[in-house]
This record gives C-alpha cells, structure tokens and sequence, in this order.
C-alpha cells in the first residue's frame, strides 16, 4: 500500500484523488490545502483523514511516503524541493516549474535523493495518444512532412478553471496550460526541437497572458513544427496536434479523439478501444515499489520546460 499526501485540492487536484481512492494498492491519508474549510471538507469526504493549511506539515507527517504537489506552477519549486529534502516521492503538476532555472534545480535535486520524481502528464496515460504514438512508429503516415499543433479557445480562462493565476502572464496562459501536453508528446514521440521562433500576441494589461502564438520550430532532421492559438474568439474550444506524412495523416483531437487517413483518403475517425495505455496510478504504485514503471520523471518536465519558455519569450 502507498501512502499519498496531497498538497493543493483544486480541481486538478480533486481529479486525481477519484483516481487515488479508486486504487487497491493507494490510500490517500492527509490532504494540505490553504483554505481551511476545502482542507476539512476533503478530508471528511474520504473518511476523515488528517488536513493541514501548512503544506510543510504534511511533508512531515510520517504516514505520508509520496506527495502529489497540485498547486499553482508558480509554488512548484519550493515545496517540491522541501519534498525532495524529506527523501519522499513526488508527483508533480505541469508545468515542472515557473522558469528554466528552477526546473533545473529541481530536476538535479530529484535525480540526488534517490527517489522516485514523476509528472503527471496525463495524455500518455490515454488511449488516443498512445494509439497517434504507435501509429507514427509503424510507420502509419511515411516519412512524416510536418507537425502541427493547433489550439483554439473562445474564453481564457475557461468557464470551469476561473481564477487569477490561470488568465495571468507569469504563470497562466493556454501555452503553458495546454501547449506543455502536446509539447511532451512532441518531444517523446519525435525528438528534440530547435530553431525556435514565436510570436505572441499580448494584451494591453501586462498581467494578462498571451492571446495568440504563431510560432515555428525544427525537428532533429528538421522537419518543420507549426504552433498555433488563439483565445477570444468565435466558435467551439478545438485543440488538434496532427502529424503530416508522405502516406497520411494523423491527428489527435480534443484530447480523446483520433483521426486518420491514407494520401488521397478523407480523414475518419479511428477506432481506440484496442489501443493498450498504462495508468498513472498503476505505474506510481510500480515505481515506489523498485519495479520498472511508465512514469514522466523531472528530466521530461525540465526538458518540456525549456522549449516552453522559448516559445513564450
């Protein structure tokens, strides 16, 4: 049984407990939130475990083995390097950090404790993603001609993610919210990118976060990468992050979908249900036990990291 202590219980944070109290070998014991009465309602509502409002008392807490740290980015790296100095396990939110330099330290510190260090990147933990991925390595698309990631939203923040950080410019932005996702599927699937050019597109109000990017980059081979969003607009949320090949094309969409087509072929919709995926919670609970595990560790957040900050320079 892994013992996990929760530090931040917004909505994030609130979708992965279901997770954690639905899994055999996982028992949630203290939660740590900085307004009291959420700490208390949460911790009623998985059977009264401990609360805290000072996340450096539930690292201490001795029944706590690994942390899950779901707080705003900005909060990241104190508290995960207070974590790392306690030689406990940690699942961090994305983005790793809220700078290059602190998701290097971070990255270095976890490598030194000897512990296990993971992200919670939930997209290689879903079928359509892993099935774009095993697609593109049997060669479904051919030699692929470029990547594109597309990312439309009518209203930023949307309606269900309301609050200050999430709108703001240090630390908010649909780029890092959602970019990050699709910029560690880049980066996993195919390879490093460079030569990175961006354009943003900012609001008056130097608090408020970017409502356009148009920005281009390069594969290893260099293949060109196409970057583009948009907030503030006509029509429905859309996000699409589509390979084009010699032989086809493959897009994931709105995180669930997947589509596909042969050259000369309309693009349909493909079947995921065969698709094998692993489970965050599964391949933590692998992890903390010594066995080999899928998990995204500080090295892919800090990695993910530096070309988020390229793109938002």
């Amino acid at each position: 049984m892994v013992h996990i202590g929760i530090i931040g219980l917004g909505a994030i944070g609130q979708r992965l407990i279901q997770q954690f109290s639905a899994h055999e070998d996982v028992s949630v014991v203290a939660v740590c939130d900085h307004l009291e009465s959420l700490a208390e309602e949460t911790a009623n509502q998985l059977g009264g475990i401990q609360f805290y409002t000072d996340y450096k008392r539930l690292i201490e807490d001795e029944k706590v083995e690994l942390v899950y740290v779901a707080v705003p980015p900005k909060y990241h790296h104190a508290i995960v390097m207070d974590v790392l100095r306690s030689k406990k396990h940690v699942l961090c939110e994305k983005p790793l950090a809220n700078s290059v330099e602190e998701a290097e330290e971070m990255m270095q510190m976890a490598k030194e404790a000897g512990v296990v260090h993971a992200m919670n990147f939930p997209l290689n933990y879903g079928a359509a993603a892993a099935k774009f991925a095993a697609l593109i390595k049997e060669g479904y698309v051919g030699q692929v001609r470029r990547l594109q990631l597309m990312m439309q939203f009518p209203e930023w923040p949307r309606a269900w993610q309301k609050n200050d950080w999430v709108g703001g410019r240090e630390q908010g932005g649909f780029v890092l919210e959602v970019g990050v996702h699709f910029i560690q599927q880049t980066l996993k699937i195919f390879g490093n990118l460079s030569n990175i050019q961006t354009r943003l597109e900012l609001p008056a109000d130097p608090d408020r976060c970017e409502t356009g990017i148009i920005a281009t980059a390069e594969l290893a081979d260099g293949t060109p990468v196409l970057i583009e969003g948009m907030s503030g607009m006509a029509g429905k949320e859309h996000i699409g992050f589509t390979a084009f090949g010699t032989e086809g094309v493959l897009s994931l969409e709105n995180w669930g979908t997947l589509r596909g087509g042969k050259t000369g072929e309309l693009l349909e919709e493909m079947a995921i249900e065969d698709a094998t995926a692993p489970r965050l919670v599964d391949e933590l609970v692998k992890a903390v036990k010594g066995q080999a595990a899928e998990i995204y560790d500080f090295e892919v957040g800090y990695r993910s990291q530096v070309v988020l900050e390229a793109l938002r320079q």
